[in-house]
C-alpha cells in the first residue's frame, strides 16, 4: 500500500491586502448578495467574476419553492458570462454571503456542483481561476479551482 498526501495552500488576507482589482471584485460580490432571491433559506450568496478582458459579471443565488429548481450565485454568474462572452476565460471569482444577521464572519465556500462547474471552466480555457472567498474576518485566496478539487473529473477523463 502507498499513501498519497494531498495538501493545498490557502492565503488568508484582509481586504486591504488584496489588489485594487480584487477589492473591487469583493465589493461587487458583497453587493450581489443584495440581489439574491432567498426567501426560503434567508441565506443570500453573491458572486462577482472578472473575465480576462476585465468585464465583471454578477450572480446571486435564486431560490424556488419547487426545490431544487433554484441555482447558486456562482453558477448564475458563470453561465451568464459564458453565454454573453463565450470567448473570454474566467480570471477571478469572488464569493460573499449573508444571513439575517449580516455578512458572514467566516468565508463561504462553493458547493460541490459549483466547484465542478468552475473546474470545467479552468479545463476549457486551460487557465487557472483565482477564487476569493469573503468573510468579515478575512478572505481566503485560492489560486486555482484544482486546489479545492485535487481529485477532479474533467473532459479528458471521459476518454481515459
Amino acid at each position: 500500500m502507498k499513501k498519497i498526501n494531498i495538501s493545498i495552500d490557502i492565503e488568508l488576507k484582509q481586504k486591504e491586502e488584496l489588489s485594487a482589482e480584487e477589492q473591487i471584485l469583493v465589493d461587487k460580490a458583497i453587493e450581489a448578495t443584495t440581489r439574491s432571491y432567498s426567501v426560503y433559506s434567508h441565506f443570500a450568496v453573491g458572486a462577482a467574476l472578472m473575465l480576462e478582458n476585465g468585464d465583471i459579471v454578477l450572480g446571486a443565488n435564486q431560490e424556488n419553492a419547487a426545490f431544487p429548481s433554484g441555482l447558486c450565485a456562482e453558477r448564475t454568474a458563470i453561465f451568464a458570462a459564458q453565454v454573453n462572452n463565450p470567448d473570454q476565460p474566467l480570471k477571478t471569482i469572488a464569493i460573499a454571503a449573508r444571513n439575517e444577521n449580516g455578512l458572514l464572519k467566516k468565508p463561504i465556500t462553493p458547493c460541490g456542483g459549483c466547484r465542478q462547474v468552475m473546474l470545467e471552466i479552468e479545463d476549457r480555457y486551460k487557465k487557472p481561476v483565482k477564487i476569493l472567498l469573503y468573510g468579515t474576518e478575512g478572505i481566503y485566496v485560492i489560486n486555482s479551482v484544482k486546489d479545492i478539487m485535487p481529485l477532479s473529473f474533467v473532459s479528458d477523463d471521459l476518454t481515459a
